[in-house]
């Protein structure tokens, strides 16, 4: 088997050797003469750009009183946003509704991932297949584009393939070169072959045996949610009507006074906040939904067959110690032939993506099983000497991929892995297809084609080159005049600068005094996390509305730490409710279904299912006894629990104080059947889940050692939570 792939891999390397000579050999030239990446911007947009976008209820009464727009985009995902931009720039009247907020689907579910696709460049390979080819070609343009519009967003990423077997190194290596030429001067910088130990020094967590070598190539990375909010805020200051949490109820339809036929002439929406029911009327439609399309098309005319065939793919967030701080890793062939990334991402590590059909859904739910394929393929990579926990899954999530077949296509039951826009008999324009990368030129030919179906008057495309909300004043040391303006903390003034980029300092200037020395201003919603209060209040002018927004779009706690978004609920709650004039009620009610979200979507139920009054305990005889010592060191009286007093009873007698109210948390994380009281044998469930790597980060079981080890002598026990996970 193995001298059958070698065979493969000569064949594929000699057959490309040539062409792969010559290009990198043209390709050295450019470089050495331009030097950097540069994407040429297209014509000047014809329309002024506000200096503030409207507020939603702005936006709102503008959908209500504009008595026919030229373009209504269904969708507030990237490509609907990137429809909605496109058009506006070009002059068009636009409009643009969505049932939920700006990238709550697919678009914020991503692998955080810029890139053409070095898969896709395989298959165009190996089968000769042009379209493949011609997507990953695309795909590299529009990635070189994406870091250019949103500097702050966006930035190339090193991503390195280790290689354990000496056959596959050329044969990696040509084809990692082939990704450098299809990019052509497009390339973000030019991939490179490292040694065993070189490699190993780059990314010293690798498993070590049988290493042969590594190669390095660059994608892109970026922060998927608040890119695509960087679109939707853009296309509002380009004069686009974009509202969320509007829900297109039916199309509406008029007979065309040519023709005789139906046509799609609108839509009849509701305000999901207010109930309130209302008109849209337009020349196009664009349905733009992702894995919803079919059902918009179906508002059209029930009898169309779906296109859609929905593909679940699972993340998992892990603690940053997991990989280096600036190198990715990609496994190009898992045991069962799926791709795996290893990433860097917001200082933590994100692992995926799994592939598996499901049923579309507005609330995915990632599974136990994947999550351990997942961390299965992770351990195969990884030194022996890191110890791959369960525990330390800090977050969880699975998104839709709207993978489309075709209908002009012979073949209907055919995948197409580029996108494809159709227009129905009644005008219906449909983008379906594609992905995160290219969502920019998917917009482009969606409104090249309802010009010219709907005889719009409209030019060409402005987007190339057109910078994003936040882009265009923002350097890469802005943040230091955020430290030295505002006296904010370097972390926050960093984070603030990559989040917001030129609009950070709107943010920084209602930040709250904190009233230490250091820092000056900004306040922050959890300690291991550099989001501030402040952020709260701007999220709620950038359309935020509910505390959902907030934990996982906004700000990207949910995607980075539940347990984290959990405990800066309450206040992000109270913060809202004052900008938002919610009463105790709407405040309960926002508090629960954020909750919910965590628990099921983000990945908290799978924590739950670790930790249960029916887990078993494992535990051998001695450590048993040993669990049992230093339980009973805080259970004087033998009842066969603990509670507050008792653990207060315990610090007490080493001169150590922590409030009430963390205590409480910190039992509560423990007490299973939620009595008010950690029993025996949920303490030694826990210390069992514990030694199978299945919970982390216990601050029970920490404070408990800690307290076991040091009775009699004054010592600070760390209660913060330790960063442990799932």
């Amino acid at each position: 088997m193995a001298f059958r792939k070698a065979v493969k891999g000569t064949v594929l390397i000699g057959g490309g050797a040539i062409a792969t000579v010559f290009g990198l050999s043209q390709f050295s030239q450019y470089r050495n003469k331009h030097g950097t990446l540069y994407v040429e911007a297209a014509e000047p947009v014809p329309v002024p750009m506000k200096n503030h976008f409207p507020t939603r209820e702005q936006q709102l009464q503008t959908l209500q009183s504009t008595s026919e727009f030229d373009v209504l985009v269904i969708g507030g995902g990237a490509t609907g946003c990137g429809c909605a931009l496109d058009a506006a720039t070009r002059g068009l009247k636009t409009a643009l509704l969505e049932r939920d907020d700006f990238s709550s689907g697919t678009s914020s579910r991503s692998t955080k991932l810029i890139h053409g696709g070095v898969r896709y460049l395989q298959k165009a390979i190996t089968k000769l297949d042009f379209e493949q080819y011609k997507m990953v070609k695309e795909a590299l343009r529009e990635r070189a584009n994406l870091l250019e519009i949103a500097p702050h967003l966006s930035a190339p990423l090193p991503i390195m393939l280790p290689v354990y077997k000496w056959w596959q190194l050329p044969y990696y290596w040509i084809g990692i070169k082939m990704y450098d030429l299809v990019a052509g001067n497009h390339c973000l910088k030019s991939s490179y072959v490292l040694s065993k130990s070189r490699a190993l020094e780059f990314f010293p967590m690798l498993r070590k045996e049988k290493l042969v070598g590594a190669i390095v190539y660059y994608d892109g990375q970026h922060n998927d949610a608040r890119m695509n909010l960087a679109i939707a805020l853009t296309a509002a200051r380009y004069g686009a009507a974009t509202a969320n949490y509007t829900e297109v109820l039916r199309l509406l339809k008029s007979t065309d006074p040519r023709s005789g036929r139906p046509r799609v002439c609108g839509a009849r929406c509701r305000d999901v906040l207010t109930g309130q029911e209302f008109d849209v009327k337009a020349k196009c439609v664009i349905n733009a939904t992702g894995p919803f399309t079919d059902s918009v098309r179906k508002m059209d005319d029930q009898e169309v067959p779906n296109i859609c065939q929905p593909s679940a793919g699972v993340h998992i967030v892990m603690p940053g110690y997991y990989s280096p701080d600036n190198m990715g890793l990609l496994d190009p062939a898992t045991s069962d032939g799926r791709v795996i990334f290893f990433l860097p991402w917001e200082k933590m590590t994100i692992a995926g993506t799994t592939d598996s059909p499901t049923d579309v859904t507005s609330h995915p739910i990632p599974t136990e099983e994947d999550v351990n394929f997942i961390l299965s393929e992770v351990r195969n990579y990884l030194n022996c000497d890191v110890e791959v926990r369960r525990g330390d899954v800090l977050a969880a999530w699975s998104g839709i991929r709207p993978l489309v077949t075709d209908p002009n296509s012979k073949d209907t039951q055919s995948i197409c892995r580029n996108h494809i826009v159709t227009v129905s008999d009644s005008g219906l324009v449909t983008i379906a297809g594609g992905k995160w990368t290219t969502y920019r030129s998917m917009a482009q030919d969606t409104i090249d084609t309802a010009i010219q179906t709907h005889g719009l008057k409209a030019g060409s495309s402005r987007t190339v080159g057109l910078q994003l909300e936040g882009a265009q004043f923002w350097s890469p040391t802005l943040y230091i005049r955020l430290v030295q303006d505002y006296g904010l903390e370097s972390e926050v003034a960093q984070h603030l600068a990559s989040t917001y980029g030129d609009k950070a300092f709107e943010v920084a200037k209602i930040a709250q005094v904190t009233g230490k020395r250091w820092p000056i201003v900004g306040k922050r919603l959890v300690s291991e996390f550099p989001y501030i209060e402040a952020e709260v209040v701007y999220g709620v002018k950038e359309y935020a509305r509910t505390a959902v927004d907030m934990i996982s779009r906004r700000t990207r706690l949910a995607f980075l730490n539940v347990q984290a978004a959990e405990e800066a609920l309450p206040r992000i709650v109270d913060i809202m409710g004052k900008e938002l004039n919610w009463n105790e009620q709407k405040k309960k009610e926002e508090l629960e279904a954020a909750k919910k979200f965590l628990y099921y979507e983000m990945g908290y139920k799978v924590k739950s299912d670790q930790l249960t009054d029916r887990s078993e305990i494992t535990l051998v005889p001695a450590d048993i006894e040993r669990y049992k010592k230093r339980f009973h060191m805080f259970d004087k009286e033998k009842k066969g629990f603990i509670t507050i007093v008792d653990v207060q009873r315990v610090l007490e007698s080493i001169s150590v104080q922590i409030d009430e109210n963390t205590l409480h948390d910190i039992l509560n994380e423990v007490d299973l059947n939620k009595n008010g009281q950690v029993e025996l044998n949920e303490f030694l469930q826990l210390m069992s889940a514990i030694q199978k790597g299945r919970v982390s980060g216990s601050r029970l079981a920490v404070l408990m050692k800690t307290a076991e080890e040091n009775l009699g002598r004054r010592v600070v026990i760390p209660v913060d939570r330790s960063g442990g996970g799932l």
